[in-house]
């Protein structure tokens, strides 16, 4: 590949690795994760630099990965042991929003041809037209990305002084689903850590894009993202439609909370400058597994909750306080219902009681203990009879094995935490680097703004998910605690690294490729920008942020 490379600009280098990485599939959860990485290895081992030090570019197994992934690592020395990681994800989604022209999903050549002549949009058709942008699955999440990382690691390589300090890079799978490649990378980074790497920060180049239809300006963010998924298991009391009256109806009760929580603005972290979204409703569905005229017992419902600087548990008491208020109402809301209805037809006044519970899963193993029943054993088969399948509904059948055990088969909503947890990452200017990390890439950004005419604005948060949420960790011991005892069987069902990321303790800053439309069949990469302007942009400030000679004295990391 490097004598394909070697004779064209930094910009040709950029496009040409980004459409050869966009020809090959790599959809999360396949063996095309592999394949591509093996493809970027062999690119690496094409520069001449790695021909001469081939110990420094390796290949990472995935421990136990189901699809035999992998990520892929190269080095360059420098003077000092100061170092920058590169980080970028090779992965994709599927292609079945492409529809018939699933077949050019790959094909950028195709796709630009087709939509010169696509009346659907007009907006694409003029940026097809104009030559500027670069269509296809993954050309903008994120395979440019992936293809300006390695144009910097070749043009690092090419320079015949040695580099200030170290400059490592990894291409990794798995970040559109569960994080694999980035969780297993930890490993790695701790062990360079202890054999002296010292971490100054991450440049991710996931992909920005405008916050409205006339923005140009190009976001920077100094930290990403955390996430929770918050979850409810809401078990009722069934009843024959002809009786409807009398149920606790676990999807009305669903219904009610998923209303009070989905896209409620009010529920989003008021954070200046900061582009914060609110919950999603992810999953929602009864447990009925055939047809008949009895209402359901049971539902189950989780939501995507992105945290800024709050904390699983400001989630878990924000949400507990919904779910109880919810409950009330839909208790008033059923006792004046049945007494209309008796009153209407004559009948006395009943027995029948609507309240219904609200607890963790914390709480409830603790009542269940408490009764003396066997918990712990319980829990110990069922973790084992799902380990290795889906982690949120193997989350669901601990929950839902705690309700069976009641023998009141009380009515509750029980709230906990499903797979994935993402911690939010921010940059710490108590951390040893960080006001030298933010005052640098301020000096870098002008400089790039006068030469390019490029409007930067930079943020505390990158507004999606992303791999460099598991470099750092700023939740205290106890904070962590209370998502440990309420995620099920967390040790067994997600294994999440805590120490092992609050060792490694990277910031991670997003410079990122810039387009349209990720995860969308009009998917686009904008090349001017992209290709011309940010790998110097990325390059020079990785140099930037290892010139400086290392401090005599280390500031300790607060959390």
């Amino acid at each position: 590949m490097y004598n394909e490379l070697k004779n064209k600009s930094t910009a040709g280098r950029a496009e040409m690795l980004t459409r050869r990485l966009v020809g090959i599939k790599s959809y999360t959860g396949s063996s095309g994760e592999a394949e591509k990485v093996q493809e970027i290895y062999s690119i690496i081992q094409s520069f001449p630099y790695f021909q001469q030090h081939p110990e420094d570019v390796w290949i990472q197994p995935i421990d136990g990965d189901p699809y035999n992934r992998i990520n892929v690592w190269a080095k360059l020395e420098g003077r000092q042991k100061k170092t920058v990681l590169f980080h970028s994800h090779i992965d994709t989604v599927e292609t079945d929003d492409f529809g018939t022209l699933q077949s050019l999903a790959h094909d950028p050549d195709a796709l630009q041809k087709y939509f010169s002549t696509y009346d659907g949009d007009q907006r694409v058709k003029e940026q097809a037209l104009s030559g500027d942008w670069l269509f296809g699955r993954g050309s903008l999440d994120m395979q440019s990305g992936a293809a300006i990382h390695l144009t910097n690691l070749l043009e690092l390589s090419e320079q015949k002084e040695p580099l200030d300090g170290t400059m490592l890079f990894l291409f990794n799978p798995d970040e559109e689903s569960e994080h694999a490649g980035m969780l297993a990378a930890l490993q790695e980074l701790q062990r360079m850590k202890e054999e002296g790497l010292k971490y100054v920060a991450a440049i991710n180049n996931d992909f920005i894009a405008p916050m409205h239809d006339n923005d140009d300006t190009k976001y920077i963010y100094t930290g990403a993202a955390g996430k929770v998924l918050p979850s409810f298991y809401i078990y009722g009391r069934e009843a024959h439609v002809g009786d409807v009256l009398t149920s606790i109806d676990p999807t009305l009760v669903g219904s009610e909370i998923n209303r009070k929580i989905n896209q409620n603005l009010d529920l989003v972290e008021e954070l200046e400058g900061e582009y914060v979204l609110p919950p999603a409703c992810l999953y929602f569905k009864e447990d009925k597994h055939s047809y008949n005229v009895q209402t359901a017992v049971s539902a189950r419902m989780y939501f995507n909750y992105f945290v800024f600087e709050q904390t699983a548990k400001d989630v878990m008491d924000k949400l507990l306080s919904v779910t109880r208020e919810t409950v009330e109402e839909l208790r008033i809301q059923s006792e004046r219902r049945y007494d209309e209805f008796r009153i209407h037809h004559g009948f006395p006044p009943s027995k029948w009681k609507w309240e219904v519970g609200v607890c963790t899963y914390e709480d409830l193993q603790n009542e269940l203990k408490e009764k003396g029943l066997p918990v712990d054993e319980v829990l110990d088969r069922v973790a084992s009879e799902w380990k290795g399948k889906d982690r949120r509904e193997a989350s669901f059948a601990l929950v839902e094995a705690l309700q069976q055990l009641d023998p009141d088969k009380k009515p509750r909503v029980i709230l906990f935490f499903a797979p994935p947890f993402l911690p939010h990452n921010y940059l710490n200017e108590q951390y040893v680097y960080g006001a030298e990390i933010r005052e640098k890439l301020v000096r870098r950004l002008e400089v790039v703004a006068a030469q390019s005419n490029e409007t930067f604005a930079t943020k505390r948060f990158f507004p999606y998910l992303a791999d460099g949420s598991y470099l750092s960790l700023h939740e205290s011991e106890e904070e962590v605690n209370v998502l440990k005892r309420n995620m099920p069987r967390m040790s067994d069902i997600y294994p999440l690294p805590i120490d092992l990321i609050r060792s490694v303790n990277i910031p991670s800053i997003n410079i990122g490729v810039y387009g349209r439309d990720g995860h969308k069949w009009t998917e686009r990469v904008y090349k001017p920008y992209t290709f011309h302007v940010l790998p110097s942009l990325i390059k020079d400030f990785a140099l930037d942020l290892v010139a400086k000679k290392e401090p005599e004295t280390k500031v300790s990391q607060a959390h």
